[in-house]
């Protein structure tokens, strides 16, 4: 197993401890991008169950820690040089996966969701990036019905207007049922709640 591959899982699992001494060891890891990556063919291996997030080509320890929600490892990251706006092979920044989210599941922590997004705008990232399909953030966010997450962006300076590739603004996302998983429950129905009274104020 790689070094980054190590330390990548160390970020899903939350080891802070762990990740500071893989760091310490080889602070340039903070730098690197994974070769390989989650495809079609080859997912399951490329799967972080603690997180349930896919690790793609391009992506770095900084994607993975605000996949993860975990400010401080970020924080650290980004003080050893880790590019806030580094892109994957679908120009997802790390900013994308922090606004991605599974209510009511076991990882999912709305205040460290947000603190992760704070942290890395801070360090530069930028709100409006677009990945594949003109998919900004807070898109993902509005359609994995994250409302602290919507509420984090906006204060960041997220533009609410902004369209998709196909047309859709956020608050159109919110209103429609995205087909992703989960997005009926009750929690997400009460998130998605939240989520339109935050874009239509």
């Amino acid at each position: 197993m790689s070094a980054l591959r190590t330390l990548i899982d160390a970020i899903a699992e939350g080891d802070a401890a762990r990740c500071a001494d893989l760091l310490a060891a080889e602070p340039g890891l903070a730098l690197a991008s994974v070769e390989g990556g989650a495809t079609r063919d080859d997912a399951s291996a490329n799967y972080l169950v603690s997180i349930e997030h896919y690790v793609y080509a391009g992506d770095t320890a900084l994607h993975i820690a605000a996949a993860a929600y975990q400010p401080e490892i970020a924080a650290r990251l980004i003080a050893l040089g880790a590019d806030v706006r580094a892109k994957n092979r679908r120009a997802a920044q790390p900013l994308h996966y922090a606004a991605d989210g599974h209510p009511a599941s076991p990882g999912w922590n709305p205040q460290a969701q947000a603190a992760t997004i704070a942290r890395l705008m801070e360090g530069g990232a930028d709100p409006n990036a677009e990945s594949q399909g003109s998919v900004t953030p807070l898109h993902r966010a509005v359609r994995t019905r994250c409302a602290a997450a919507v509420a984090a962006l906006l204060a960041g300076g997220a533009e609410a207007g902004r369209k998709t590739a196909s047309g859709s603004t956020p608050l159109v996302l919110a209103t429609r049922q995205t087909g992703r998983g989960g997005s009926g429950s009750p929690e997400a129905k009460a998130q998605q709640a939240e989520i339109v009274r935050l874009l239509e104020s």
